[in-house]
């Protein structure tokens, strides 16, 4: 496989697959889109039409068993994920999985066993945050000790709008479950505890949606992490993170697209501009790291982006997040020994 590109297969084409097919039909090095799969087949082969040597199948799993195609995306929704996926290690195929891994903790820990059984890693989460430059400077910049010691992180998430069935659990298992991968990611332990608020929500939610909520996660070290996220804020697609140490500040996603940091050299400058109009904006260069990333890795036969463990401890946050959304108490977080999983 290293010697030739990697023949790509994509399930779900929805606006998520979609936009990952054309990637890797054009700006994906080392990759080929060869096949399509998604209930909708009238869809499925209208965009198979669009690129040259494509095919559309109409059986997902067939597509997963297809001899011609290398490796596979998951673009499709969470309750079909356990299934694609354990048809993908059965095969023994590279897989990008977008979040979320699965519906519920204890299925998405089945698939990180059966990973483990299998004995190499083969799943790739898509928490494309971790692919954005200026959470890798952040990151990088938490991690060298320069500020000191990492105390709080702060993340906004606002979108412009979701359709009227996008409800307040989805807010938690949709949405939040990025800000709760951002904080694992950048603090390097897990969430011990989430705690969800449910301020006035705003009138332009669907009846009986919470939007905007505030939640709360407590890091295994004791540190606190606070997160706002307002599905439909009528504006523009806003995503930030600020993370607060001992001797300064770093924060990713200011209007202006440059890491702003309160360090020696920071730039604190006015900003005038746009904001982008949704995630495909705002995180283009992100996804495109990202599968050139997991393209590249799978041609190696390794993975290097978040696995089936990271995808299992967000599921499990955020079961414990959409049970606080409801009790608005604080839920312990608790996760299985990640030595015995397997």
């Amino acid at each position: 496989m290293t010697d030739s590109d990697l023949r790509v297969g994509v399930i779900g084409v929805g606006m998520m697959g979609a936009d990952h097919a054309e990637r890797i039909a054009h700006r994906t090095s080392g990759a080929r889109l060869v096949a399509v799969s998604d209930p909708d087949t009238a869809r499925a082969g209208a965009l198979a039409e669009r690129y040259e040597g494509v095919r559309a199948v109409a059986d997902p799993l067939a597509l997963v068993a297809d001899g011609d195609v290398d490796a596979v995306v998951i673009a499709s929704p969470g309750f079909v994920h356990e299934e694609q996926v354990l048809a993908c290690l059965e095969h023994g195929k590279p897989t990008l999985c977008e979040k979320p891994l699965t519906m519920d903790g204890e299925s998405s820990l089945r698939l990180v066993r059966a990973e483990q059984s299998g004995g190499r890693p083969l799943v790739q989460l898509g928490f494309m945050r971790r692919f954005d430059p200026e959470y890798v400077r952040l990151k990088t910049l938490v991690d060298s000790g320069r500020l000191g010691r990492l105390l709080v992180l702060h993340n906004t998430h606002r979108n412009k709008d979701v359709p009227a069935s996008f409800r307040s659990e989805m807010i938690v298992r949709d949405s939040l479950v990025h800000e709760v991968d951002v904080a694992r990611f950048v603090f390097g332990e897990e969430i011990t505890e989430i705690t969800v608020y449910s301020p006035t929500p705003t009138s332009a939610a669907a009846e009986g949606v919470v939007d905007p909520q505030v939640s709360v996660f407590r890091m295994a070290g004791g540190a606190v992490v606070t997160n706002e996220v307002f599905v439909k804020n009528q504006v523009g697609y806003e995503v930030r993170c600020e993370a607060v140490c001992e001797r300064g500040s770093a924060m990713a996603g200011r209007p202006w697209a440059d890491l702003y940091t309160t360090a020696a050299g920071g730039d604190d400058g006015a900003w005038g501009g746009s904001i982008p109009a949704d995630f495909r904006d705002r995180f283009a260069l992100a996804y495109d790291r990202e599968l050139q990333a997991w393209a590249d890795a799978s041609r190696r036969g390794v993975v290097v982006g978040p696995t089936t463990w990271d995808g299992y401890a967000a599921t499990v946050v955020c079961e414990a997040g959409m049970e606080s959304l409801v009790s608005g108490e604080p839920v312990a977080v608790r996760l299985a020994d990640r030595e015995g999983a397997g």
